[in-house]
């Protein structure tokens, strides 16, 4: 399996993603049960219909033929027919189960296995309503992990959370207690739920601290369950509120079996709803790959990055949500123009050259194109037939927001354009308020910038990448300023990403109503948390997304 998706992943300029895959004209095995399974339930020829509606944006989708391709999962036979028909059931159980829920700490329990498992998009009301309820209801418990999870779940979904909830488990000096400690559940709760600080809360510096030291300790030992190990050391790594959800998810359900009181039909619905997203996804990336290698031929362009599939993953990283077809190609097709910009401007052009491009741009029209180099006149060709395409698909109220997007597409930093392209064809699920706050509010985007800015910068000092005509990174900067060794710039870069995710947190429960732009924002910054991670650029590099491609676009979940 890992042979073909080093291949998928890249980076010659001839060869594409969807040509890679199929090495020498025949397709993987397992990718062949997945592009040639034929959906005939509703949810899945809807899926087909809409894109192929979107046909000039998504380019030519997989025609299936003949009877229903059976796909193997766990050792045993399952139609998409099927896996349709019982995960419809099986949501049906499920909103029973919030329905009949009568405790807070049922409900906390649900809404949590429903998040972490990944199918919080079926329940979005649900959801809604029993979060009300909870932060509505007096809550009284002498457990950690209780007092812990609804913290974090209230702040998350918006909800105002007072500090004073963790009084209970400290003594009469402030700190928390050592009666606590022998508690590698409630630890690791509190270790999550703190990292939803903000600015000016030292006590939850302290809980990340005192958590930190004793889950250490105690997941050193060899009493705890493997499970749980695992659970502390990926949330070391990265906190589970900054976490790429689906991978996460991908991990959880693993795990979820092993839980005290874990509910089955939860754990099969993941299963399955993550394997039927997965073919959508799979079809949609062979659809942008195909438009990708149709792009790269017009162009001509014998210097640019193949980083296609990659731009495809950012985009799923922000939504992944099967209604979200059309929004995840736009994202991914804006990406994949930044990275033409970039290759061009550091790579390839003149400065003058930059500056015609430049002017191009702010003007946005094809009475340009004459003034450019000739080498760039097809690209500003595409940018502006691309975006005229955009503008066909969205709906009427969508054409709004491919207006910023393109006033968005003229400023220096690409984070803007990134955080008002998340709104494109989003519909209902942002109000024009939220719309307009991520369209025009600018805090929320710079500390977006700063972050994805300051993780960059280390990964490239790692990697001695330095393109020409770059001028000095943080980290050089901060070492001429400062005298100092890279690691001390990296320690100190390191608390300043901290400080603004604590600004992102605090704009979580600010204001409710904008809480879905705050969400775009806060997803966009986890993209750089996945993509820079480990002081690694898995963009540029990605050999490191391997496992991950795998994983998500190739491997079904066993059911």
């Amino acid at each position: 399996m890992s042979s073909y998706c080093l291949s998928f992943l890249s980076h010659g300029p001839v060869e594409t993603a969807a040509a890679a895959i199929r090495l020498g004209g025949r397709w993987p095995v397992a990718v062949q049960h997945v592009l040639r399974a034929r959906p005939k339930c509703a949810s899945f020829r809807r899926s087909r219909t809409v894109l192929r509606g979107y046909a000039s944006i998504v380019g030519a989708l997989v025609t299936p033929s003949g009877d229903d391709e059976i796909i193997a999962a766990a050792g045993k036979e399952a139609s998409e027919e099927w896996m349709v028909e019982r995960a419809e059931k099986l949501k049906d159980d499920v909103r029973r189960l919030f329905q009949t829920s009568d405790s807070t700490e049922r409900r906390m329990q649900l809404v949590d296995a429903v998040q972490h498992l990944g199918t919080d998009h079926l329940f979005k009301e649900e959801i809604e309503y029993s979060l009300s309820e909870i932060n509505a209801s007096e809550f009284i418990s002498s457990s950690l992990h209780d007092v812990a999870l609804r913290f974090r779940l209230l702040r998350q979904h918006g909800f105002r959370v007072s500090l004073d909830v963790f009084n209970k488990f400290k003594g009469d000096d402030g700190r928390f207690v050592s009666g606590i400690t022998d508690d590698p559940r409630g630890l690791l709760s509190l270790y999550n739920a703190a990292h939803l600080l903000t600015h000016d809360e030292p006590e939850l510096e302290e809980a990340i601290t005192f958590a930190t030291q004793h889950l250490a300790s105690l997941s050193s030992g060899t009493d705890l369950n493997p499970h749980l190990i695992d659970q502390i050391n990926r949330a070391f790594d990265v906190p589970l509120p900054r976490t790429f959800r689906r991978m996460e998810s991908l991990y959880h359900m693993s795990e979820y079996r092993q839980e005290e009181g874990h509910i089955p039909i939860l754990l099969e619905l993941a299963k399955l709803d993550f394997n039927l997203l997965q073919h959508v996804h799979l079809r949609e990336l062979k659809a942008i790959s195909e438009w990708w290698k149709d792009l790269y031929g017009y162009m001509g362009l014998s210097y640019i990055r193949d980083h296609v599939v990659e731009s495809y993953v950012w985009s799923y990283v922000v939504f992944y949500e099967e209604g979200s077809a059309l929004a995840r190609m736009i994202f991914t097709k804006i990406i994949v123009f930044i990275i033409l910009m970039d290759d061009t401007y550091d790579s390839y052009a003149t400065i003058q050259e930059c500056r015609k491009l430049n002017e191009a741009i702010q003007r946005w029209d094809e009475s340009a194109t004459p003034f450019l180099p000739e080498y760039m006149k097809k690209f500003y060709r595409a940018l502006l037939k691309t975006f005229k395409e955009f503008e066909i698909h969205v709906e009427d109220d969508g054409q709004n927001r491919i207006d910023h997007t393109k006033k968005a597409s003229s400023v220096t930093s690409t984070v803007p354009l990134l955080c008002v392209s998340t709104t494109v064809d989003r519909g209902d699920a942002l109000t024009k308020e939220a719309f307009e706050s991520a369209a025009n509010e600018t805090s929320a985007k710079t500390v977006c910038a700063k972050i994805t800015r300051f993780m960059n910068d280390i990964a490239a000092f790692k990697r001695r990448r330095k393109n020409r005509g770059d001028v000095a990174s943080t980290v050089e900067c901060y070492m001429n300023e400062n005298k100092v060794t890279s690691e001390d710039a990296f320690t100190k870069i390191d608390s300043m990403i901290e400080d603004e995710w604590r600004t992102i947190n605090q704009a979580l429960c600010e204001q409710r109503d904008l809480l879905p732009a705050v969400q775009q924002v806060l997803n966009l910054s986890i993209c750089a948390t996945f993509f820079y991670g480990k002081r690694k650029d898995a963009y540029t590099f990605s050999a490191h997304l391997q496992e991950t491609v795998e994983s998500l676009f190739v491997k079904p979940v066993p059911i």
